[in-house]
C-alpha cells in the first residue's frame, strides 16, 4: 500500500479547482474522486482478503452468486445480467473457475443454446470460506469510524441508482 502523504491530494484538488475558477464544479469532482479513491482501497482490502483463497473478486462474486441459488447452478447469460458485467468477463470468470474445478459448464437440456454454469462441492465450500474471510476482514468494520453506516447506506444507494444505466 502507498505511503500515506502529508497533503491530502484530494484537499488539493479542492483549492486548485476553486483556483482555476471551477467552482460550480468543485464539489462533484470532490465527490467523484472521493468515490473513486475509497473504491481503489476497499478493493485492495478485498483482494486481500481473497489472496489466500486464489480469487478475484469477480470469480468470488460468480461463486457465491451460485450457491445463493438453490440448486447451485444458473445460465451464463443470468450471471452477467445478476453482476452486471459483460459476458465476456462472465466467460473469463467462469473458464477460471472451471480449471480450478470449481465450477462446471453443461448444455441447458431444454435449450442447447443456453450454458449453465454449476457450482461444485469445492466451489461451495471455498465461496463459503472466502465470505467467512471477508466477513472477518472487510464486511464487519469497514473503517468508517464515528460513521452511522445506517446513514450512509441510501446516499450511496441513491448515488448508485441515480448513476446505473435504464435498460
Amino acid at each position: 500500500m502507498a505511503e500515506k502523504s502529508a497533503v491530502d491530494p484530494i484537499v488539493e484538488s479542492r483549492k486548485q479547482w476553486l483556483a482555476h475558477g471551477w467552482d460550480e464544479a468543485t464539489d462533484g469532482m470532490n465527490t467523484v474522486i472521493s468515490v473513486m479513491r475509497v473504491h481503489q482501497l476497499f478493493l485492495a482490502m478485498v483482494d486481500s482478503a481473497l489472496k489466500p483463497f486464489s480469487l478475484t473478486f469477480s470469480r468470488y462474486e460468480v461463486l457465491t452468486l451460485l450457491s445463493f441459488t438453490r440448486a447451485g447452478t444458473l445460465p451464463m447469460s443470468k450471471i452477467s445480467a445478476r453482476l452486471q458485467v459483460h459476458a465476456t468477463s462472465t466467460t473469463n470468470s467462469v473458464d477460471r473457475l472451471e480449471k480450478a474445478g470449481l465450477v462446471q459448464r453443461r448444455s441447458h437440456p431444454d435449450d442447447r443454446r443456453t450454458t449453465l454454469v454449476d457450482l461444485t462441492d469445492a466451489g461451495r465450500e471455498l465461496a463459503a470460506r472466502a465470505t467467512s474471510a471477508l466477513n472477518d476482514e472487510v464486511f464487519t468494520s469497514p473503517a468508517f469510524a464515528g460513521t452511522d453506516l445506517g446513514e450512509l447506506l441510501p446516499h450511496l444507494e441513491a448515488l448508485r441508482t441515480s448513476l446505473e444505466p435504464r435498460p
